[in-house]
């Protein structure tokens, strides 16, 4: 009888792990494609406006519901900062697939494409916004909204807070950033980018990042994996910044902990809108 050495258990053992682990990732694509068709089944002839997020390098788009530009967010009021785990959008710096993740906005969307050092990715002790899905880790990319409205009010948590009764429907902008996280105390300072205080008359952030590339603007809608299925009647103004920025992981930490917005944790992603028929062209 042929010996079964343990170096051929190890081998089959991991061949067999691996076989499981494409399996789950094709349950999981499937889960992506119905979603993505009950979305399409969902907006058809609805009058659904352009959707978001976006592969920001797919210019095309045939949705002409059409609604004015908002103004530069200079002209706004900030009203939310709340950020997702992974980006939303695909482009730029960060269009390495996470994976089609649960189904449900987690494990999913796009990451930083390019690599930190051994020493950025270093674990860091604590759980930074821990969530019931973990938290945070060095290496994780999020993407950051400042939300900004024509309505006026103060931020606060939630898109809730972008609305007033005296103006049920106002003009909304969102200036998108992407960071990835870093166990590095020389990066950036989350608490100082999401920092913000009155200038001239408006609630403004003020230290929006000025230094990762020109924002690709284009019409679409809010985000979030509760439209996964279904189309957001919301109209948005958005400027996506191509480059990532790099930030300290611990002041992430400490930001979910003491905000005004009363985020503790990163949000899901909706799944990237792709259909020509939801998507604005863009010039």
């Amino acid at each position: 009888m042929k010996k079964t050495t343990f170096s051929g258990m190890t081998a089959s053992l991991a061949l067999a792990v691996a076989a499981g682990s494409a399996m789950a990732d094709t349950a999981r694509m499937d889960v992506l494609e119905a979603q993505r068709a009950k979305l399409a089944e969902n907006t058809a002839n609805q009058g659904f406006g352009p959707q978001s997020p976006r592969d920001l390098e797919q210019r095309e788009g045939v949705n002409l519901r059409k609604f004015a530009k908002a103004p530069p967010h200079t002209e706004m009021n900030l009203c939310n900062i709340h950020f997702h785990k992974n980006a939303e959008h695909r482009g730029g710096e960060y269009t390495t697939f996470a994976g089609p993740g649960n189904g449900k906005g987690y494990n999913t969307g796009y990451r930083y494409s390019g690599k930190l050092s051994k020493a950025q990715l270093q674990p860091v002790s604590g759980e930074i916004c821990p969530s019931e899905y973990g938290s945070l880790q060095p290496g994780d990319t999020i993407e950051s909204h400042y939300v900004f409205t024509s309505a006026l009010v103060t931020p606060g948590p939630t898109l809730g807070a972008c609305l007033s009764e005296s103006t049920m429907n106002p003009q909304l902008r969102v200036e998108g950033q992407v960071f990835v996280l870093a166990n590095d105390d020389s990066a950036m300072d989350f608490r100082e980018l999401s920092a913000f205080a009155e200038v001239n008359g408006y609630h403004q952030p003020l230290n929006l990042p000025q230094n990762t590339g020109k924002p690709i603007e284009y019409l679409g809608s809010t985000t979030g994996p509760g439209y996964n299925e279904k189309g957001s009647p919301l109209q948005v103004s958005w400027s996506m910044r191509p480059k990532v920025a790099i930030v300290d992981i611990e002041t992430v930490g400490q930001w979910c902990q003491d905000n005004a917005f009363d985020e503790k944790a990163a949000h899901g992603v909706r799944n990237l809108v792709v259909s020509p028929d939801l998507l604005s062209p863009m010039d």
